[in-house]
């Protein structure tokens, strides 16, 4: 089956509605499917809870969606680069549950999995505790975790084959293959699209069972949050 689709706008508007929740791959700005978030801006809808390990910066990534108010609540690790996530978490407009980035990849792949819910020590004794079910285990304080299993999931990868079998680049594999697995559809970008059968099957990542749409994106942009530079 071919899963590749000719734009952002057409793999995502019959899909997508108000109130959905999705998971999105990327670490920072590495690996975000930035192509599919612009479609999904572009689509208008609106409350839509969003599972990301960032909320991505100002005027890039998940943060354009924050300035046009879209996202109604985040599930996220990391926060603190954007501006208008804190102002508006402030002002009381942005639902925010705090995951730390172990517990959030685990429930990702644990929704994959069929995994309703798993116990982790991570988060016993503060803030991301309360209101969980705990349990004891050999001497030693757990907490229940839900997994998660998204309406629609957004990916970034490297190079993929019109089967929307993927294969992601170094460091931008992050979250994107746990994010992949726990959409109940999920939609790819890729810098490099192939014919079904010119990937060699040890190296691919997520297997195309997991992909229902897929976008070719040749000419991304890779921002970098912050350029660091040694002097001259």
């Amino acid at each position: 089956m071919n899963k590749l689709r000719p734009s952002a706008a057409d793999a995502l508007t019959d899909i997508v509605k108000d109130g959905m929740l999705l998971a999105i791959g990327g670490f920072g700005l590495c690996g975000i499917p930035e192509e599919l978030i612009d479609g999904l801006r572009a689509t208008g809808v609106r409350d839509l809870t969003v599972a990301s390990n960032n909320a991505g910066v100002d005027g890039i990534g998940l943060g354009t969606l924050l300035e046009s108010r879209q996202i109604r609540k985040m599930i996220s690790s990391y926060v603190g680069e954007n501006a208008e996530f804190e102002r508006q978490y402030l002002a009381g407009e942005l639902d925010v549950e705090f995951c730390p980035q172990g517990t959030l990849a685990e429930r990702m792949r644990a929704g994959g999995a069929g995994i309703p819910g798993f116990y982790t020590r991570t988060g016993v004794g503060t803030a991301v505790a309360e209101g969980k079910e705990h349990k004891d285990f050999d001497g030693h304080t757990y907490i229940l975790e839900r997994g998660i299993r998204a309406d629609v999931s957004l990916v970034k990868a490297w190079k993929a084959d019109t089967h929307g079998n993927l294969i992601y680049r170094l460091a931008a594999q992050n979250f994107n293959p746990g994010a992949a697995m726990c959409g109940k559809i999920t939609v790819a970008e890729a810098e490099i699209i192939v014919e079904a059968g010119e990937l060699d099957p040890s190296q691919i990542h997520t297997p195309g069972i997991y992909v229902q749409r897929l976008v070719h994106v040749p000419n991304p942009a890779k921002h970098i949050e912050k350029v660091t530079t040694r002097e001259a």
